[in-house]
């Protein structure tokens, strides 16, 4: 059956979220005074980034609010090299107007979203919040091409693998699952969950060497291998 509509993760997937995370905290850190508290700036990032993955977890459980966990990650990241800030929404709020600055977007990813467009439906379903999403998507250039078919986790109460997020995401676009292919980079979170939601499952996985399948899922190793597949025929695997 034919692929109708595509529903993408955004962060590493059609947003490079792990290099503009790096630029921003590497800028915030030498604006702050912090960055020589660190054997090496990897050294930062890579704390940085374990914090983000045991945190946000708990956001997405509805443990933390957002901005609960943000604040979370900058008070462990200080009290690991000894600082103590009064205000760390403030801190973490600084660091990202510095972040926010550098966003980009993967080069395959606009030539990819300009040739989909107008040949099948186009959405995002993010394991965020949608304001925060829009915001990126605004900044790249690319919130032309998904309009209002925007969902996050975070207004819709259920975050990915659930198979409610994937399913709302197809009634968004007006589309049964198996018309519906769902493209991002982690190959639990994305491609799993949206293989057993129903959904034609794509794992973006920018290491690979050429197309492939894993457990029921597509291996693609850049979005451009979308638009090098005739559109609304996509094979179904």
């Amino acid at each position: 059956m034919s692929i109708r509509g595509i529903l993408f993760d955004i962060d590493d997937t059609l947003i490079d979220y792990s290099a503009t995370a790096r630029v921003g905290l590497l800028r915030h850190l030498r604006a702050e005074d912090l960055l020589d508290y660190f054997l090496s700036p990897e050294e930062a990032v890579l704390l940085w980034r374990a914090l983000e993955e045991e945190e946000y977890p708990r956001f997405l459980a509805g443990e933390l609010t957002f901005t609960g966990q943000q604040q979370l990650r900058t008070k462990r990241f200080l009290s690991h090299i000894g600082v103590k800030e009064r205000d760390p929404v403030a801190w973490f709020a600084r660091y990202a107007a510095r972040r926010d600055t550098a966003w980009a977007a993967f080069p395959d990813v606009p030539p990819t979203l300009r040739g989909l467009s107008g040949q099948v439906a186009l959405g995002v379903v993010s394991n965020s919040s949608r304001a925060h999403q829009q915001g990126k998507l605004e900044a790249v250039g690319l919130h032309e091409h998904f309009g209002n078919a925007v969902l996050c986790s975070a207004e819709f109460g259920a975050a990915k693998p659930d198979p409610s997020i994937f399913l709302a995401g197809c009634a968004m676009i007006g589309l049964p699952p198996d018309q519906v292919a769902y493209v991002g980079d982690r190959f639990d979170t994305d491609g799993i969950g949206a293989r057993d939601a129903g959904l034609r499952a794509y794992w973006l996985d920018r290491t690979a060497r050429g197309v492939a399948h894993r457990d029921g899922v597509t291996v693609i190793p850049s979005l451009s291998e979308l638009s090098a597949t005739t559109f609304g025929h996509f094979d179904s695997h």
